[in-house]
């Protein structure tokens, strides 16, 4: 099952469902590196925390969904893991922004930790961790938005329900597969979409 490494919201049986960003970590938040084992490797990119400022700002949940395979294939456990994510939001922190929940797949069937070496629900383009947070959160999918740098993300939100935004930042998606799996929307940074999911909801 899908690790819920930071959960801040109080629930309140009696308030309607929340509407939610889900948010790609690696090439949407944080620079990608090939594989990122310790905190030091952690460089927020350009508008991320302004991003995340905008979205709580106008009530919107924001959730982090992401493929942490290094768990599987024994690069670095979950509870270092959880020590990189507290050290992400507090940079977060820093610059008055922060999430509200990160929800992590540490699956590979082909890893090296037996307990995360499996065929899972929850590893994206699968949508497990979205539907995971929409019960534990009281997320409305079909009124929450998932941003990601990959298509990967954008079948997992398609998925799950949601609407989508792919930010154009990589170089290697290909057009073909764009063609088959194109986003609800598309942005050029994490700043753009933000603005975008605003405009959405108004």
């Amino acid at each position: 099952m899908p690790s819920a490494v930071s959960l801040l919201v109080a629930m309140n049986p009696d308030e309607p469902k929340h509407r939610a960003v889900f948010l790609d970590r690696d090439g949407t938040i944080i620079r990608e590196v090939n594989y990122l084992t310790s905190a030091d490797q952690i460089e927020l990119l350009p508008g991320a925390a302004d991003a995340l400022h905008l979205l709580r700002e106008a009530g919107l949940l924001c959730v982090v969904v992401t493929n942490q395979s290094a768990v599987a294939r024994g690069m670095l456990t979950m509870a270092q893991l959880d020590r990189i994510h507290a050290e992400l939001r507090r940079r977060l922190r820093q610059q008055q922004a922060d999430v509200d929940a990160i929800y992590v797949c540490p699956h590979l069937p082909e890893g090296t930790v037996p307990e995360y070496a499996i065929e899972c629900d929850c590893r994206k383009p699968a949508p497990g961790l979205l539907l995971r947070a929409a019960q534990d959160l009281d997320i409305d999918l079909h009124a929450s938005i998932l941003i990601g740098d990959s298509l990967r993300d954008v079948e997992a939100g398609k998925r799950a329900g949601c609407k989508t935004i792919l930010l154009m930042s990589r170089s290697d998606v290909d057009p073909a597969d764009l063609a088959k799996q194109p986003p609800d929307h598309v942005a050029s940074s994490i700043l753009a979409a933000a603005r975008l999911a605003v405009r959405l909801w108004q």
